[in-house]
């Protein structure tokens, strides 16, 4: 006889089979995983090597449109609205008065609001008294207020009268100024001559941003002739790169030069369209008929190949007729046959090797005063006296179309230059602050200044500077009514509006104090802290880089080595709610280096096996010297695989300020396989 089953072995074969079912399903889920890993990593690949390849590309076009905008000189030059003397003439009007609260008269009671309640025949006499009374009080308070008003109105009308009548003599004053600078041109005089023609040729709009504008002018009146020495531009104006290409095989671009022959050739005919342009903007610019000629001298400043010796290098001269150059047409002619077969001007063979010409006739040698424009005669904005600063900021916001005055020196709250812009919707009352400093701006500068604006219910505040400001100064400004201008941007803004004014030794850049401690760590410095969600373990690092280079081995911060040498950059202990901290003098960085770099990758010795998947909700906190928060960056999450993250990077504006970029770009390699990417060999 068989035994019956006690249902044992099925059971337990049914529990194989669901055991057998889960290990299917949990390497299918794994494979799947895999496939979706597999997947991402191609498309971050993929967006990885697009973004690279457009962002060669675009480069390259801006390459070929700073070609193509070098080419087009000339024409788009000859476009630009000639100089005229009545552009310099301000409207003589002012602000009107505005007296706001105070040209409302103060309301007086109406007895009809003072009847006792009930009123009537039946109303006793004690409430009607009550009733006059708190009426009669009321209505002798009015009065008193209504005279007091009436008071502060005229005090006001007065205040504004002096105001407004030195307004208008000083507009008077400027533009009795034009119009004696145009008679003296009509009579030829010499330096009125040179004045109104320097003008013209500093107010242009002719000239691409960057271009030089430093003249040394004399005037012939015998001969009607005008003769100058022009500062050219040198000849990295034009790009040596031609074109950059990515290579995705070894994730880098590729520059491809641009050839020898090809960029002299292109200096060559930028030179001869600035030759040409100038004489344009002088010619159109001579409504009095004072110029008969004007001889040409185009310089750079640079070494003497055969001496070393610096000084102003001559690649081309010419002697133009006004006759001569009417007959021309400008938009169509070829630079160089025009400057060379035309006008007989020369153009050095080998400009970029400095090859000089002999320069035609000199300022120095008409017998007039030479006056020079731009160059080290300029006023050293550093040494000028403070309330002379002052008066110059406030001749610029003239010259730029807006009414401007100084303010007395006490009790100004804050305010060094009142300025009115009268353009229709975005003009206003501007509040404008001056600061001569050498070292950068403090924030609390900046803040100060919006509470100024605020204070004075002003539209827009103005921060007028000779050094520059850092990324807490930019990050406060930023999406509020204020407007920085650091000392390189001043120098410009003055010689676009034919005033005058340098930094220190050099008309761009910001100058540093020339003292026996000028290269220790400045006072200025902000601290970086980091925080992020997560239990990882990361290594916040620092490189001081340029371009996607770093400076050297000693300009990697991080925990094998705490600080740059200079000691500009230097980690710190950290303080909640950061996790890292970094402190950098932005001012104190190397003049070479234009981006500061930060990075973050997993401490391999703490969490040899996670990844940046758990690295989210970053953020950088940017604190002034005594940790008081000045605003916050948010940055990318991290992602699974990667072990290394380019956080972000601070990158110098051409002004000397510093602005953030995210970053992004992650590392499967870690630590090591980074900062090769930024050129550190790894022994």
């Amino acid at each position: 006889m068989s035994r019956r089953s006690t249902g044992f072995v099925g059971a337990w074969a049914e529990m194989q089979r669901q055991q057998q079912r889960q290990q299917e399903a949990d390497a299918r889920r794994r494979r799947q995983e895999e496939q979706r890993a597999r997947a991402h990593r191609r498309r971050v690949e993929r967006d990885h090597r697009e973004y690279r390849k457009a962002e060669a590309l675009r480069r390259t076009e801006e390459l070929d449109a700073q070609v193509a905008s070098l080419r087009a000189l000339l024409a788009s030059g000859c476009r630009a609205a000639p100089f005229r003397a009545a552009t310099l003439l301000r409207p003589e009007t002012v602000q009107p008065f505005a007296p706001g609260p105070l040209a409302r008269p103060v309301p007086m009671p109406d007895a009809r609001h003072y009847q006792p309640q009930g009123g009537g025949w039946t109303a006793n006499r004690r409430a009607q008294a009550e009733a006059r009374a708190r009426f009669e009080r009321d209505w002798h308070a009015a009065q008193a207020a209504e005279a007091q008003r009436q008071q502060q109105l005229a005090a006001y009308q007065r205040q504004y009268q002096e105001w407004a009548d030195a307004q208008l003599a000083e507009v008077r004053r400027h533009n009795a100024g034009v119009t004696a600078t145009v008679e003296g041109v009509r009579r030829r005089e010499p330096d009125a001559v040179i004045e109104y023609f320097s003008a013209a040729l500093y107010s242009s709009t002719a000239w691409p941003e960057g271009f030089p504008r430093q003249v040394a002018a004399a005037y012939d009146p015998a001969a009607g002739q005008l003769v100058l020495d022009w500062e050219l531009p040198a000849c990295d104006v034009v790009p040596e790169t031609k074109a950059v290409r990515y290579m995705a095989s070894v994730d880098q671009d590729k520059e491809t030069p641009r050839p020898v022959g090809q960029r002299r050739a292109l200096y060559k005919e930028v030179l001869a369209q600035c030759m040409l342009l100038v004489l344009h903007e002088l010619f159109a610019a001579d409504e009095q008929g004072a110029l008969e000629s004007v001889a040409l001298n185009g310089f750079v400043d640079g070494h003497d190949p055969t001496t070393g010796r610096p000084g102003q290098i001559y690649l081309a001269t010419v002697m133009a007729e006004r006759a001569a150059f009417q007959e021309l047409h400008l938009a169509q002619v070829d630079p160089e046959s025009c400057f060379a077969d035309a006008l007989r001007g020369q153009v050095s063979a080998r400009p970029d090797q400095l090859a000089a010409v002999r320069p035609g006739r000199r300022p120095q040698d008409v017998g007039n005063r030479v006056v020079a424009h731009g160059g080290d005669e300029d006023p050293d904005l550093f040494a000028m006296d403070p309330v002379a600063f002052e008066n110059l900021v406030a001749d610029l916001f003239r010259a730029m179309g807006m009414q401007a005055v100084t303010t007395q020196r006490s009790n100004d709250g804050g305010v060094d230059v009142d300025a009115l812009d009268p353009t229709p919707i975005r003009g206003g009352k501007i509040v404008v602050q001056v600061k001569r400093y050498r070292n950068t701006v403090p924030p609390t500068a900046v803040r100060d200044l919006y509470g100024t604006v605020q204070d004075a219910g002003a539209n827009k505040g103005v921060l007028v500077t000779t050094s520059g400001f850092g990324p807490g100064s930019h990050t406060f400004a930023s999406g509020k009514p204020l407007e920085l201008i650091a000392g390189p941007e001043l120098v410009d803004l003055l010689h676009r509006h034919g005033l005058r004014g340098r930094l220190g030794d050099g008309s761009t850049g910001t100058a540093r104090p020339a003292d026996p401690d000028a290269d220790r760590l400045p006072d200025d410095y902000n601290v970086l802290g980091m925080s992020w969600t997560g239990g990882v373990a990361l290594d916040v690092c620092a490189l001081v880089c340029r371009g996607s280079r770093v400076l050297s081995d000693d300009h990697f911060v991080f925990f094998n080595n705490p600080g740059t040498p200079d000691g500009a950059v230097r980690a710190l202990e950290a303080t909640a709610p950061d996790k890292a901290a970094i402190r950098v003098a932005f001012d104190g960085l190397p003049d070479e280096a234009d981006r500061f770099v930060l990075v973050a990758a997993v401490d391999p010795e703490v969490n040899p096996d996670a990844d940046l998947a758990g690295f989210t909700d970053a953020r950088i906190r940017l604190l002034d010297p005594g940790l008081t928060e000045l605003g916050q960056l948010e940055v990318s999450d991290g992602r699974a695989g990667e072990t290394a993250l380019v956080l972000g990077s601070f990158r110098r504006r051409p002004n000397g300020d510093w602005d953030f970029v995210l970053g992004g770009k992650g590392y499967r390699g870690g630590l090591e396989e980074l900062v090769q990417d930024f050129g550190i060999e790894v022994r």
